[in-house]
């Protein structure tokens, strides 16, 4: 084992302090760095080590949320290290999380990054540019726990910056928003204003936006993998394939995420309200507490539109994200229901 780590510059805090009592004196902390399959990573004060998870937490689960994720705080059992390996025995409640539904008919969870104060989501400015994406990685993001900040990154491909900075900006409600150009390094100190010793932040975005290059900025080195942009299309090529901690040199810790071409969400109907607050605002002024926003009489909504307040568009990807989440929530019943009938069956037996 190497690079012994101090758990306050790996972001422990006292939030955490209540979650160790349980285990006792033969049990040690550690923060998951890396996840592999059926293998993690882990930065502890002894060093890095890699652990798997208990037998006793695999036969547990219900779901993928009861394994461990980058950038957990889980417990490892000191007396089963063997071969720099060892157990881990529990996973400390999360403060925070960003997940999405796994691609595909499942309705799974996958946790994206755990434990994070701040989510950078970032979009590039050149053919990346999507508002409607934007608008589903910010309610995600609410949805976590942690403070979105947005980040319009390849600036220096974009020749409209303030035209796009003026369309992001009209989406965004309490959000951060900053340009960065890693090839003329601006934007890049904005970015640094939010680190700092034990805070944890997550770069979230699409394949190809910059994330680990503005990474490398901050580390000051090239740790993290890039790749030129592609002369077709101007889109960057993906490189980052496992999520990854790292502790940045001035302070903070930074979560790199890859790419994500799907971008399913789960039941985040509270936080669509809180993303398109504009909206929400305008359904309080119409004539019927229950407007639908379609056939009734003085909808403030219909109205905004109409009038060029709202765009159609973003009250459209407000709809559909509304269908989607309730959608999303009735099978996440529905499969939470038969999980709960199988257990009650099984409990059954072993009555018997």
């Amino acid at each position: 084992m190497t690079n012994k780590y101090n758990l306050l510059d790996l972001g422990w805090n006292e939030c955490f302090e209540k979650g160790i009592e349980q285990y006792g004196d033969s049990y040690s902390i550690g923060r998951v760095a890396v996840e592999y399959r059926s293998l993690y990573k882990v930065y502890t004060e002894d060093g890095e080590i890699f652990a798997s998870v208990s037998g006793k937490m695999i036969n547990s689960a219900t779901g993928r949320d009861d394994y461990p994720a980058v950038g957990d705080w889980v417990i490892l059992d000191k007396n089963s290290n063997q071969n720099d390996r060892t157990i881990i025995r529990g996973i400390l409640e999360r403060k925070s999380k960003f997940s999405r539904k796994v691609a595909g008919n499942s309705f799974d969870e996958q946790i994206i990054a755990a434990n994070i104060d701040i989510a950078f989501i970032c979009m590039s400015l050149n053919n990346n540019f999507n508002l409607r994406r934007l608008e589903r990685y910010i309610t995600m993001a609410w949805d976590s726990g942690a403070r979105p900040v947005v980040l319009l990154t390849k600036a220096d491909l974009c020749k409209d910056v303030d035209e796009k900075l003026d369309q992001t900006s009209g989406i965004l409600f309490g959000i951060d928003v900053h340009c960065i150009s890693c090839v003329s390094k601006s934007g890049i100190s904005e970015v640094e204003n939010y680190l700092e010793k034990g805070i944890t932040v997550a770069f979230i975005g699409s394949s190809g936006v910059g994330k680990s290059t503005i990474i490398n900025e901050l580390l000051g080195e090239s740790r993290q993998i890039t790749q030129e942009v592609s002369n077709i299309g101007e889109k960057g090529r993906h490189t980052t394939t496992n999520r990854e901690l790292v502790i940045l040199p001035e302070g903070g810790v930074v979560i790199d995420t890859p790419g994500m071409r799907e971008l399913h969400i789960l039941d985040v109907s509270d936080s669509i309200d809180t993303a398109f607050k504009d909206i929400e605002g305008l359904s309080l002024k119409c004539k019927f507490s229950d407007c639908t926003h379609s056939s009734e009489p003085n909808c403030a909504v219909k109205e905004a539109i109409s009038n060029g307040t709202l765009s159609k568009k973003r009250y459209e990807s407000y709809v559909k994200l509304k269908k989607e989440a309730e959608y999303t929530e009735r099978k996440l019943n529905r499969k939470a229901e038969i999980q709960y009938k199988k257990l009650a069956k099984k409990f059954t037996k072993s009555l018997r």
